[in-house]
């Protein structure tokens, strides 16, 4: 017996908030990338060592980390509407911290305020998304995300070529956070439904968003668990490719700057156009069966990558594209799985495993090529992605075999299910 592929997507969502899921997508994507483009500036301003930029990105995980396991808390107790005003308020402020504060200590705070904020966001639209946007949109916001990452640090770039500083990209990132915030603040009864609407799907309410349950309940079923160390993977075999796929070309293969540049691109290149793409087909073959098929092609991608002796362009662009969907189809996939009374506990558990794993996974490929070599990295990412592969199989087999109490039942019609 096989999971099935799909469920029915919900009611069509609210225009409204599907615009502003939209662009909160892309402009929580913005600062994530600029932090590299102004780090020799910023690095002189507080006269860091290199090692600095390790200090800044360590503190904003680890308030990442943690926001993920209490959104599901703070949900309960402010609603999806007043958690998004107040985590974008956050990061608003974090971000103007880092375009006035004058001292590296008080940058440090700034770094932690919009770790958390961002943690709360990025789990807080998830988790709306997942049940009430469908499978098409989920791919399509995580696109923004990734688009609003690549438009930040040409934003920095072209503010730095005029000589305005590096505080002038965090101020105008500023600025468009603050037009979100108020927005949110606009829009927050809409998140929730008005008093007295009905919460269901069809009513576009989010009564069914906000768990029923608490946290504990969520860590007592085992698909939590797994789809927890399914994130933590994946997001490691996406950064451990992109951070390290350059290393590797040049210093392992041999290809010059230009050409390991452009086959990195080619990844991160493809990861976008499949979030794209993919998202006009995923409710028509179902998220199941794409995810069995992402992770399979993952497998063979990764394995072209590892083989020293193949363009890295089949590799990388294979890999790029094929673990594309994987993040926002498990998403999309997790009120299903795991059960509605408890989504919003685990897509805040799985943001901060997510986090857990961009942290751990890329660092170990480091100690694992300092200590055998450069090519080893490779062979890590492809045994990464056949774990992947073998724990969503198991996930998959679980969630079939779980009965279907009311909690777990998605307000749609029976579907057909994989022969």
């Amino acid at each position: 017996m096989s999971a099935p592929t799909a469920s029915y997507p919900p009611a069509p969502p609210r225009p409204l908030l599907l615009a502003l899921a939209y662009l909160a997508f892309v402009s929580l994507g913005l600062p994530d990338a600029v932090l590299g483009v102004s780090w020799p500036s910023i690095r002189h301003t507080f006269a860091l060592p290199q090692a600095g930029m390790g200090i800044i990105l360590a503190a904003s995980a680890a308030s990442y980390f943690v926001s993920g396991l209490f959104v599901g808390r703070l949900m309960r107790a402010l609603g999806v509407g007043m958690l998004l005003v107040a985590s974008t308020v956050l990061v608003t402020l974090g971000i103007t911290g880092y375009a006035t504060l004058p001292h590296f200590a008080l940058f440090l705070m700034a770094a932690c305020v919009i770790g958390f904020g961002s943690g709360a966001i990025d789990a807080g639209l998830n988790t709306y998304a997942a049940q009430h946007f469908g499978a098409r949109h989920m791919n399509w916001l995580h696109a923004a995300y990734s688009t609003g990452a690549a438009l930040g640090p040409v934003l920095t770039t072209a503010l730095l070529a005029r000589d305005a500083g590096w505080r002038a990209g965090y101020a105008v990132i500023a600025a468009l956070l603050g037009t979100l915030a108020l927005s949110f603040v606009l829009m927050r009864r809409q998140w929730d439904g008005a008093p007295g609407a009905s919460a269901s799907t069809e009513s576009g309410g989010a009564g069914d968003v906000t768990p029923t349950v608490g946290a504990l309940e969520a860590l007592r079923r085992p698909a939590v668990w797994l789809q927890l160390l399914i994130f933590f993977v994946y997001t490691g075999i996406e950064v451990s490719a992109g951070q390290w796929s350059y290393t590797i070309l040049t210093e392992e293969r041999g290809l010059g700057t230009a050409e390991a540049g452009t086959w990195v691109s080619i990844f991160w290149g493809c990861l976008l156009a499949g979030r794209i793409s993919l998202g006009f087909v995923i409710e028509r073959i179902g998220p199941v069966r794409l995810l069995r098929l992402s992770t399979a092609l993952a497998v063979v991608g990764a394995l072209l990558f590892a083989l020293p002796s193949l363009p890295p362009a089949l590799g990388l662009g294979l890999l790029g594209f094929s673990i594309s969907s994987i993040f926002p189809a498990l998403m999309s996939e997790t009120p299903r799985r795991v059960g509605k009374d408890v989504a919003a506990h685990a897509v805040g558990f799985q943001v901060s495993a997510a986090t857990l794993g961009i942290a751990l996974l890329p660092s170990l490929a480091g100690l694992l090529g300092e200590r055998f070599g450069l090519w080893v990295i490779g062979w890590q990412i492809l045994g990464c992605t056949v774990l992947l592969t073998v724990l969503h199989e198991v996930l998959s087999a679980l969630a079939d075999r779980a009965p279907a109490p009311a909690s777990r039942e998605v307000m749609a019609p029976p579907v057909a299910r994989e022969k």
